[in-house]
């Protein structure tokens, strides 16, 4: 049985600046592109460091997510792209409140330092959600 795919858009984050969808579903799966700390009405990469942007980052997220009538609980993988991975723990900080709340089972996450992201953002962020 194929299951359709089927494409994920929020207009609280910002829009795709290229061939690719902000999410996309496959059955009860959720896959985001990556975000970056893009201001959803501007385009603009949001001014400050790397707690600015990742609660920026994460905003647009929930976004995308809540328009596929999912939450951050719903998360189950994240994959965290750094510029720099001195920035680890005021990333994490961030992260916990979104993604660790009491009570709440953490997703699995891989993080990574890169050379560079686009826009020269700081972090960027992908995650899988499901439904079951």
């Amino acid at each position: 049985m194929t299951q359709t795919k089927t494409m994920v858009s929020s207009e609280q984050a910002p829009t795709a600046i290229g061939p690719y969808s902000q999410a996309v579903r496959v059955g009860d799966v959720v896959y985001t592109s990556g975000q970056i700390a893009l201001d959803p009405v501007t385009g603009a990469l949001v001014a400050g460091g790397i707690r600015e942007q990742t609660t920026r980052v994460l905003d647009n997220l929930t976004a995308v997510l809540r328009e596929a009538g999912l939450e951050m609980e719903n998360v189950v993988k994240t994959t965290v792209f750094l510029k720099n991975i001195g920035d680890f723990a005021a990333m994490n900080e961030i992260y916990a409140r979104y993604f660790a709340p009491e009570g709440v089972v953490a997703p699995a996450r891989s993080t990574v330092e890169v050379a560079r992201l686009p826009k020269d953002a700081l972090v960027e962020i992908e995650v899988i959600a499901t439904r079951s």
